[in-house]
């Protein structure tokens, strides 16, 4: 296949618009202060391994990365008279380490609709999420076709056909309880006859443990790559930041039945941990491209990794 980086930041990245691009991104950051609890909890104490230990697995860094840091730590010379300051700049070298300093947001691939398949669990805000996608990129041109192959809630086929008919894009829908898999292949052969650049594909939100869900979204891909062996070229999940742990365990079923490409966080606004963003960066090298930042259309933006470690602290 053959892709090319194609510059989908909108004003987001607009040298003209700095103002705008810091205030969206820090709107959706500002509560992730997980490295302030810390710097509060053990400010001017000698430091409680254990206590230390349960704290960065409640801040969702994932056990892995957790025993990693005080490995790292405690492998110091005089180890045992380390303060919160040295703790708190092994975390985010961590951190740093791990996140991608500059990702971009959305490969596109020559010749054909590039197709976009969102997935999800029932709740966090997947629909809504996709329309904020599609939102994004007919801001930045680009020419782009929805389908709303989530079949078995007719409601979330209405929600969607109501963002379409407010962001001016076209949908294709089915029938309440129509197949999904067909659903997308009709969307996918309207895709390439009206020469459109993305085909996003909203999914119906499933419980990552049912098994016979699961193999539907198989039967998804599967279908979208008779016509294209490469589509769809980006498999998006997206995860509600104050999940926190479960948001992890989602992101390995989800992968290992899908292969996903990246992530959506929303609600990161709402929960003061947001250290799952670099638990699954970490276990499963899935990286955040988006994240949601309140309930309009403008409230989503690329996710950056410098700016989320400056709001840490």
């Amino acid at each position: 296949m053959t892709i090319r980086d194609v510059s989908l930041r909108s004003t987001w990245q607009d040298e003209r618009n700095p103002l705008q691009r810091f205030q969206r991104f820090n709107a959706s950051t500002r509560k992730v202060k997980f490295l302030q609890t810390l710097a509060q909890q053990f400010a001017g104490k000698p430091i409680d391994w254990e206590q230390l230990e349960e704290a960065l697995i409640r801040a969702d860094l994932g056990v892995p990365m957790t025993t990693r840091i005080i490995k790292t730590l405690q492998e110091r010379e005089a180890w045992s008279l380390l303060g919160i300051g040295d703790v708190i700049k092994a975390v985010r070298e961590e951190i740093a380490w791990i996140l991608p300093a500059d990702l971009t947001p959305i490969c596109r691939a020559n010749g054909k609709p590039t197709v976009i398949l969102i997935v999800g669990v029932n709740g966090t805000g997947k629909t809504t999420s996709t329309a904020k996608l599609a939102h994004y990129l007919k801001q930045d041109g680009q020419n782009l076709l929805l389908a709303a192959a989530d079949t078995f809630r007719a409601a979330a086929i209405e929600q969607l056909d109501i963002w379409a008919k407010r962001l001016g894009v076209e949908m294709i829908r089915g029938q309440y309880g129509a197949d999904p898999a067909a659903l997308c292949y009709e969307a996918y052969q309207a895709a390439t006859k009206r020469e459109i650049d993305f085909l996003l594909c909203d999914t119906a939100g499933r419980q990552h443990t049912k098994t016979n869900l699961m193999a539907e979204l198989q039967k998804v891909k599967r279908t979208l790559a008779k016509l294209d062996p490469n589509a769809p070229h980006e498999t998006l999940l997206v995860v509600d930041a104050t999940t926190g742990s479960n948001a992890l365990s989602q992101a390995r079923e989800f992968h290992s039945t899908l292969g996903l490409t990246g992530l959506v966080v929303t609600k990161l606004d709402g929960s003061g941990k947001g250290g799952v963003v670099v638990a699954i960066q970490d276990e499963l090298g899935i990286p955040t491209r988006f994240v949601g930042t309140g309930e309009q259309r403008d409230d989503f933006a690329p996710f950056d990794a410098s700016e989320f470690m400056a709001n840490m602290l």
